[in-house]
């Protein structure tokens, strides 16, 4: 009897991970009004800089930092979402309203092992990590024949990663 009771509350403490599921969902809702505010300062910004027809020398890289800034923020919120329903789905339940009107599950966020939520999460982050790359290699001043090698470089190793990473897990 000892060892059912100790089962059963073994079992039910599972539940904790509604706190991760919770905090993931308002830290993605988060991300996504921060990253919205930034697209709107930056229309703002644009559109003020038209009327007012001044052109400052770095317009374009301040407009396409804002931009890329939220791409970048809303990519960590979609990583918090995909985070979020594979913690639920692993060790709560299955999301029943994910599944269509014959009952076949939606695989845009299905998740059944530990290693396809980190295969899922993990190619988000590689994503974040592209978009952070060309944020910052748009600002970034080239000096020399050099700096414009090590750029191509560079870009041509981003490109590399992810076109192997585009093959991991697809058999031909």
């Amino acid at each position: 009897m000892l060892e059912k009771l100790f089962e059963n509350g073994l079992w039910s403490s599972r539940f904790i991970i509604i706190l991760a599921v919770v905090f993931g969902l308002i830290g993605a809702i988060l991300l996504f009004i921060v990253a919205s505010f930034d697209v709107y300062e930056t229309a703002v910004y644009v559109i003020n800089t038209y009327f007012t027809h001044a052109h400052p020398e770095n317009f374009h890289e301040e407009v396409i930092g804002g931009i890329i800034g939220a791409v970048d923020l809303y990519l960590i919120g979609v990583v918090m979402i995909i985070f979020s329903f594979g913690l639920y789905e692993l060790f709560i339940s299955d999301i029943d309203p994910a599944k269509d009107e014959n009952g076949e599950e939606n695989q845009l966020l299905a998740i059944h092992s530990l290693d396809q939520l980190k295969d899922k999460i993990s190619k988000v982050i590689v994503m974040v990590l592209v978009v952070g790359f060309f944020q910052k290699v748009g600002h970034t001043t080239y000096s020399g024949a050099l700096d414009l090698l090590y750029l191509a470089l560079s870009i041509t190793a981003v490109s590399v990663g992810l076109y192997f990473l585009s093959k991991v897990g697809k058999s031909h």
